[in-house]
């Protein structure tokens, strides 16, 4: 099955976003039913994610170095901001111009998605997943995928990949920047059509599909590895909740902590 490589990056970047919210909170709501304690719960909740979050903060500090921009405090040390927001790691950046900022803000993506389409390529010897991503066909990306469970040390790299994926995503902070960046590549764009620089537009748009296609196949993967982990996350805080009498009360925000109830007997 082949498809647009923009709406495959679109579709799967939309699905990566949502799958990545509720493994925070459900991640979250399984520490604080183990715990009890809102603190603890932080640092539980935060741990599984140590691995992704070091990627996460150490690609904002590389991209800023590569755009000479400085750096400096970064952390990878969970804390409650005021506003009941878990930031699960930061580093200092100086303030600059939107584009530097907004490359800065998307480098947690790039390198994540980099570090995922590795691993699967070499840990798990995918060796038809490029020609896969070059023909757009996101069935054979998902038939290369099959033999993951059989790589010496599976469960190892899939737990990577799970820490990843699920940290690689920016942040809000991240992405305060891209609005003008995007509007002005647009206007950029429209320019460059209405003067007749149809083959420059031809050349990016070929670059910027087959980018898009492999961001789009490294989000795709991130997905599948998601699924088991969705189920024990689901399947431990079902039983841990049973067993302790308790039930977690969501607020309609990922990042608010939360709430144990308890749970009614019928």
């Amino acid at each position: 099955m082949s498809i647009s490589p923009y709406l495959w990056f679109v579709a799967s970047l939309l699905a990566l976003v949502l799958v990545q919210k509720w493994i925070h909170k459900h991640l979250h709501g399984v520490a604080f039913l183990l715990t009890g304690d809102p603190e603890m719960a932080v640092m539980l909740y935060a741990l599984p994610l140590l691995p992704g979050v070091a990627l996460h903060e150490l690609s904002h500090a590389l991209m800023a170095t590569l755009l000479g921009v400085k750096s400096a405090n970064l952390t990878i040390i969970p804390q409650r901001q005021p506003d009941g927001h878990i930031r699960l790691g930061s580093v200092q950046v100086e303030s600059v111009d939107a584009l530097r900022a907004s490359l800065i803000g998307l480098a947690p993506l790039l390198f994540g998605s980099i570090v995922v389409l590795l691993i699967s390529a070499y840990a798990f010897n995918v060796t038809t997943l490029g020609d896969a991503v070059r023909r757009e066909d996101i069935g054979a990306v998902i038939a290369s995928l099959g033999g993951m469970l059989s790589a010496p040390d599976a469960w190892l790299w899939l737990y990577l990949l799970f820490a990843v994926a699920n940290a690689m995503v920016p942040s809000p902070a991240d992405r305060v920047t891209w609005p003008p960046v995007i509007l002005f590549s647009l206007l950029m764009l429209m320019l460059a059509l209405i003067f007749g620089f149809n083959a420059a537009v031809e050349g990016v748009g070929n670059l910027l599909g087959e980018g898009l296609r492999w961001l789009a196949a490294a989000f795709t993967i991130t997905l599948i590895v998601n699924v088991p982990f969705l189920i024990v996350i689901w399947f431990s805080e079902l039983m841990v909740g049973r067993v302790k009498g308790q039930r977690v009360a969501y607020t309609s925000s990922v990042d608010d902590p939360p709430r144990s109830g308890r749970r009614k007997k019928r």
